[in-house]
């Protein structure tokens, strides 16, 4: 139960999105509760979690974060899930070059359902498999700067960068947070049922 200096915090909505199996579950509970669950049940639908963040400034936000199923047939849900949204960590898999070539497709999508004023935040997780690496820093920094988007690689495994990751976006999202609705006064978030009934980490 929410108490009530929580409930006064700017509180912005956060999906994690980006390919089945690049992590963002483990991703997001690295960060929430700094735990890796090397056996994940997949995301069916969508989970929900808070995070409360202290800035350097001494400014405070509440990030709403929403993980949801990367598989092509939730898609449409992930869209209706679109609206409201202030901030996004976009996830790759650095062993798994498809997940990468999947990022131009999942930022054109975010741009056409959500206001341009959305941060997103580019990542390339699971850096720990040093012998799998397919995807390398550089090529990651290229197509940041093409998109104009902060990049971290990150690992859920040791949780290297993850915390940076969500400091940048929070950051970014206070410096906005008078052009973006609060959702505490916005729409009631009805949150979906997760089955899950499959393994490995997405």
């Amino acid at each position: 139960m929410e108490n009530d200096v929580e409930k006064k915090l700017h509180t912005f909505k956060v999906l994690i999105l980006g390919d089945p199996s690049v992590g963002k579950s483990c991703f997001l509970i690295r960060y929430t509760e700094d735990t890796f669950q090397d056996v994940y049940l997949s995301t069916i639908g969508m989970d929900c979690k808070y995070k409360k963040v202290d800035l350097e400034n001494g400014e405070s936000i509440r990030l709403q974060l929403w993980d949801t199923a990367g598989q092509d047939r939730f898609r449409s849900i992930t869209r209706n899930l679109y609206k409201g949204a202030a901030g996004i960590i976009l996830i790759y898999d650095v062993t798994n070059r498809k997940t990468f070539e999947s990022i131009k497709n999942w930022v054109e999508s975010i741009r056409a359902e959500v206001s341009n004023k959305v941060v997103i935040v580019l990542v390339g997780n699971k850096i720990d498999k040093k012998e799998q690496i397919d995807v390398k820093t550089e090529e990651g920094d290229y197509l940041a700067e093409e998109f104009n988007l902060p990049f971290f690689e990150c690992s859920a495994l040791t949780g290297e960068n993850i915390n940076e990751a969500f400091i940048e976006l929070a950051k970014r999202l206070s410096e906005i947070k008078d052009k973006v609705k609060d959702i505490n006064k916005g729409e009631q978030l009805k949150q979906i049922k997760v089955d899950k009934n499959r393994k490995s980490c997405c």
